[in-house]
């Protein structure tokens, strides 16, 4: 009778320890649980620990409670300006409603990759290629709103949502890299004109100085010397002052300007010389002018003109 008490004392004992541990449940401090007791859910939420149920009748499910990363599959879709573009983004998201996130979706994770997806396609279409480039802070502000707004009713909040990388065809990328060298080579050369421009007003600034003082040109002159004769080269500089081009210049110009009116008058004569012209002047006017003598071919036959010379 002894045994048989002891031995249904040990039954009962090993019973109930495997009813304590089907009892037993332990939930992580990152994780809530959600109890269904005959598939009616329980208000009480449990927190972090040790916990127990009805192994019979309640069932516990844990909810992650921590930020989850999700990548959203690259999408491709055309701008608003007709450009073919490759869009992926991520998802940063938690579950804040556990009771919710249980029972509002069958799927939690599921539905917001899916909700992402088709919020990133819907901002491709609705945005320009230079928006997707440049403006990503207000991009992102509209995707957390698209994927944000249905998720509340899921116990789930959308934390965070960045574009991660924009693919574009190679083509627009050449096109591209051609229009920011011709913007590179614009503003260079604005800023070449700049600094002539400047560089002119100090130029004239220094020139007005100098004019005022001949002295500072002759010292200027001597440290450039001095600057060429440091270097070790074979070659030998030798300023040569503005004024004495000037001198040399102011110098030419009489010997050209009398040059000129020689080339134009007439030689002087002298005194002789001039009578001895006017003697022959007079005599030229004396003496008539002698007949022509004719050309053979005018001439008389030989008889004739023999007969002249003996008259």
């Amino acid at each position: 009778m002894l045994d048989a008490l002891v031995t249904v004392v040990v039954i009962l004992a090993c019973a109930g320890v495997v009813c304590a541990m089907a009892a037993a449940r332990v939930v992580k401090q990152y994780e809530r649980g959600v109890v269904f007791r005959l598939g009616r859910l329980r208000s009480d939420i449990r927190g972090p620990g040790f916990t127990m149920i009805a192994p019979a009748f309640d069932r516990l499910r844990k909810v992650n409670m921590q930020i989850v990363t999700m990548p959203v599959p690259a999408q491709e879709g055309i701008t608003r300006d007709n450009v073919t573009v490759r869009v992926d983004a991520v998802v940063y998201f938690k579950v804040v409603d556990p009771a919710e996130a249980i029972i509002a979706v069958e799927d939690y994770r599921f539905a917001v990759s899916q909700m992402a997806q088709t919020s990133l396609r819907s901002i491709i279409g609705k945005s320009d290629l230079d928006d997707l480039l440049s403006n990503r802070e207000k991009l992102n502000q509209g995707l957390e709103l698209m994927i944000d707004s249905p998720a509340v009713g899921w116990g789930v909040h959308i934390d965070r949502v960045e574009i991660k990388d924009v693919s574009l065809p190679e083509t627009m990328k050449r096109s591209m890299a051609r229009q920011a060298e011709a913007d590179r080579e614009r503003r260079a050369r604005v800023i070449n004109a700049d600094a002539e421009l400047q560089a002119s007003k100090k130029l004239a600034e220094a020139a007005a100085q100098m004019s005022e003082t001949p002295s500072a040109l002759q010292l200027r002159l001597l440290q450039t010397v001095m600057a060429v004769a440091a270097e070790k080269n074979s070659t030998l500089v030798l300023p040569i002052p503005v004024e004495l081009l000037r001198f040399l210049e102011r110098g030419q110009q009489p010997a050209e300007a009398a040059r000129a009116n020689g080339g134009g008058a007439k030689e002087p004569v002298s005194a002789g010389q001039s009578a001895g012209q006017e003697s022959v002047s007079a005599g030229q006017e004396a003496v008539p002018p002698a007949p022509a003598v004719p050309r053979l071919t005018e001439r008389e036959p030989e008889h004739e003109a023999e007969r002249v010379v003996e008259r």
